[in-house]
């Protein structure tokens, strides 16, 4: 592809991926025709996932279907864009056989600059590469604005196409529903995506609704918004994962495990869809289940950007379970050479060390994995320690006292754990999950919620009296001691509707500033693994500024101007 302009050139890269050589070397011979002169061919998913998350590329054409597994070009994209690996200037077609309605539907309402249906002829591959080339330049100041950071300008452009219904307000209405909702306005997010609903019924839009729901704590409402779109449409993975949130922050795990379950059977390449089945059916004791797709999701792409090394924690626990040393090994090495990878990251750390303390027990080196677990303990109210290390810790704690030893510590540690992520029936729950056949401990963490609720309850209730001071001062008390955030913000709820009659307002709020990085910078969420990836049904916001495309294609090559075959 030639660079229009008198500036230096530009030398363009594409990736082809499919299975069947005759036709990679046909899409790789017509993308040169057309001017690109670095192309990459894959014949696997796996090698494309790799390529694509350590290189950028102008162009990807991707088959749909391959032999491994349907839909699996569809499964990567959804990875990549999951895992903000794909940025939007990138032009990213899926090369298909099938001209269902429901695929060119999915294609124009998705992440994908379309379908391309086989056969085709030259002409028509460079008409439709030079049309999503012209798309991404109008939108380029949008990508500028993301590429720099500046949310708010890029999602004031979105919103500004969007109402006068510029060229591509559709596509430039996704963006902006993206960027308001990682600008925390829910509302006005909800608002744009029921427009978009009016103007054009899409199902990303309605998806959207249901997410902006979420994230505004509307779970009920989100999961009813679900329930119609899959009810439409019952292949739609996004809105799995997507109801399959709501339902755990409900705490209705049972559900969200079958959720699950049917997002998996839709696509069952989706290394990000795995780990969750995965990690679900662990925390609900359906250890067989978790074990068979946690050992798939390791198989899948240890060494992928889009694993989540959470799952190899609840694998070293399922392979501690089984009694399988070498399997218990293996994770212990995994982690090694992640943290080679990752030397500064503090979550595998941590992993690593709930790791080698379970290795530990398994060789019977009892005073190791009671020192690692006392060192861990001393995190449990540092700001870092955060909701998924507590489940780490409360299995570890619980693994090591159905097995070797119950240390006199163990009940103390498990009620700070508790009574810090006592926030919702979802985070009592799981942490309860989280401690196996060890019933004590999970009641114990459990019964940390009617107990600050109660404290909750008796403050709001004091200053309904006039006791506005009183009942901060309740509640601060509370939040020191427990480093529970929903006593902290409750305490700020308060002092914000009464400070106008509370003397030593400032005081109190100074506490509160104090307390509030103490306790940890975010409220606990029910949460599955990272939580890195890109929102189910979402974009990702990764961009990179679109070079200008040629004003015209080269003229063809004679030798690539055959149609296509697969």
């Amino acid at each position: 592809m030639a660079a229009p302009s008198s500036k230096a050139t530009r030398e363009y890269v594409a990736l082809v991926v499919d299975a069947n050589a005759t036709s990679r070397s046909i899409l790789a011979a017509q993308l040169r025709a057309y001017g690109i002169s670095r192309v990459t061919q894959c014949n696997r998913i796996h090698d494309a996932r790799n390529r694509l998350e350590h290189m950028t590329f102008d162009y990807v054409l991707c088959e749909q279907s391959f032999s491994d597994g349907d839909n699996a070009g569809q499964t990567l994209l959804d990875d990549l864009r999951r895992a903000k690996l794909l940025p939007f200037s990138t032009v990213f077609f899926m090369v298909t056989g099938e001209a269902s309605y429901a695929s060119v539907a999915e294609a124009a309402e998705s992440a994908l600059d379309g379908y391309l249906l086989k056969p085709f002829a030259p002409s028509a591959l460079f008409e439709r590469l030079r049309l999503a080339r012209k798309r991404k330049e109008h939108l380029s100041a949008i990508f500028e604005a993301i590429e720099a950071d500046d949310f708010e300008l890029a999602a004031g452009l979105c919103v500004e196409r969007f109402v006068h219904r510029g060229p591509y307000w559709l596509y430039a209405a996704r963006i902006g529903t993206e960027l308001l909702l990682r600008l925390g306005r829910h509302e006005q997010a909800k608002k744009m995506f029921e427009a978009v609903i009016a103007a054009r019924a899409l199902p990303w839009a309605k998806l959207g609704v249901a997410r902006a729901q979420i994230e505004g704590g509307q779970n009920l409402q989100a999961a009813a918004t679900l329930q119609g779109l899959i009810e439409e449409d019952a292949s739609f993975a996004d809105a799995y994962d997507v109801l399959g949130r709501a339902q755990i922050e409900q705490g209705q795990f049972e559900a969200a495990l079958e959720t699950y379950r049917l997002a998996v059977s839709l696509t069952p390449d989706s290394l990000v869809r795995v780990q969750k089945l995965g990690l679900m059916s662990y925390y609900l004791g359906e250890r067989a289940a978790a074990r068979s797709a946690l050992s798939r999701a390791v198989q899948l792409g240890i060494d992928s950007k889009l694993f989540d090394f959470q799952s190899l924690v609840l694998f070293a626990f399922s392979c501690f379970d089984e009694g399988d040393t070498k399997g218990l090994d293996r994770c212990r090495a995994d982690f090694g050479r992640a943290l080679e990878r990752h030397s500064d990251s503090l979550r595998i750390k941590r992993f690593a060390r709930v790791t080698a303390a379970l290795q530990s027990i398994a060789q019977r080196k009892f005073s190791d994995a009671v020192d690692a677990v006392r060192d861990m303990a001393r995190d449990i109210t540092q700001p870092d320690f955060d909701f998924e290390a507590a489940c780490n810790l409360v299995a570890l704690i619980a693994t090591l006292a159905t097995t070797s030893i119950a240390l006199d510590e163990a009940e103390s540690w498990v009620q700070k754990i508790g009574m810090r992520y006592a926030h919702t029936r979802a985070l009592a729950q799981l942490l309860g999950s989280a401690c196996g056949s060890h019933t004590g401990f999970a009641e114990q963490l459990r019964a940390c919620l009617p107990v600050i609720n109660q404290l909750a309850e008796q403050a709001v209730a004091q200053s309904l009296k006039g006791g506005a001071a009183e009942s901060v001062e309740m509640l601060l008390g509370h939040a020191e001691s427990s480093r529970n955030t929903k006593l902290l913000e409750l305490a700020q709820q308060v002092l914000t509707r009464h400070g106008p009659q509370i003397e030593n307002a400032t005081r109190l709020q100074s506490r509160i500033d104090t307390l509030r990085p103490q306790c940890g910078t975010a409220q606990p969420r029910a949460l599955l693994g990272g939580e890195g990836e890109r929102a189910p049904g979402g974009l990702s916001l990764r961009a990179r500024a679109p070079a200008a495309a040629p004003a015209t294609a080269p003229a063809p090559n004679p030798a690539a101007t055959g149609a296509a075959t697969g």
